[in-house]
């Protein structure tokens, strides 16, 4: 009976240890992080994704409805080739920050501080979380601009939506339809020397018809969104990192950290 009892005392301090190690690693999460990273790696994707494609898109448009020579859209497909280049690298580069500022945000949680309250902040530390602070502020600043400069192709998009809804209404039935046209070159796409330069009427509505201009049209739509959420993300990193008691990536015994940084 007394063995049964000792066994029974046992297994019941060992759930609580397991219940309580649990309770502690939880405690450890830095959850505003993990959420953050998330919503960066979702943005980061939909926009580099979606602009990729719909970049393509755009560029098969242009060739088949509205610049017939090479040389006109020339220039337009090299900077669309070097965008998508540059959407390649903030992919790969986005990826390893995030994942980074995750390990950070996992660094600086109070969890881990007091399961390793032997260990100190240096000013090394200091300077590498600052500089990590600095830097993700920067980037949110920059994903701002590209916020902006996404929502140019929807607006140009969605003029010209509006547009061939505008062929399709009663009201467009009763006027000539060859009066009613959008003219890419006005928004400096193509130069003003492109031929046709521009579509009316029953041409501006296939346009409209065809599979091109509707998956671009959505998905320079959810690029944008992509962006948006990316800005978002990366504001709330800067906050909760300064919310934070600044600490090392890597943190150091007190003695190694009076040789290395004073």
């Amino acid at each position: 009976m007394e063995t049964t009892s000792e066994d029974n005392q046992e297994q019941s301090q060992d759930k609580k240890g397991c219940f309580e190690c649990c309770i502690k690693c939880l405690g450890g999460v830095p959850y505003a992080s993990l959420v953050a990273t998330i919503l960066c790696f979702s943005g980061v994707a939909l926009f580099c994704g979606c602009g990729h494609v719909a970049l393509t898109g755009t560029v098969t448009i242009l060739e088949n409805h509205f610049s017939k020579t090479f040389s006109d859209h020339a220039m337009l497909t090299d900077v669309v080739q070097l965008m998508q280049y540059v959407i390649y690298g903030i992919a790969s580069f986005f990826f390893l920050y995030g994942i980074i500022l995750l390990a950070e945000g996992f660094y600086t949680t109070r969890a881990v501080k007091e399961l390793r309250s032997e260990f100190k902040t240096t000013a090394c530390g200091r300077c590498i979380s600052g500089m990590f602070v600095f830097l993700t502020y920067i980037l949110g600043v920059a994903w701002l601009g590209v916020f902006g400069f996404s929502a140019v192709p929807v607006f140009l998009f969605y003029n010209m939506w509006s547009t061939c809804a505008a062929l399709r209404s009663p009201v467009a039935n009763l006027t000539s339809e060859d009066s009613i046209c959008i003219d890419v070159r006005q928004y400096g796409v193509i130069p003003w020397t492109a031929t046709p330069g521009k579509a009316c009427g029953a041409t501006l509505s296939d346009i409209c018809d065809t599979s091109e201009f509707y998956l671009s049209y959505h998905l320079y739509i959810v690029a944008c969104a992509g962006a948006g959420a990316t800005v978002i993300a990366l504001e709330p990193g800067v906050s909760v990192t300064l919310s934070r008691p600044i600490s090392p990536l890597t943190p150091l015994p007190r003695s190694a950290s009076k040789m290395i940084c004073t």
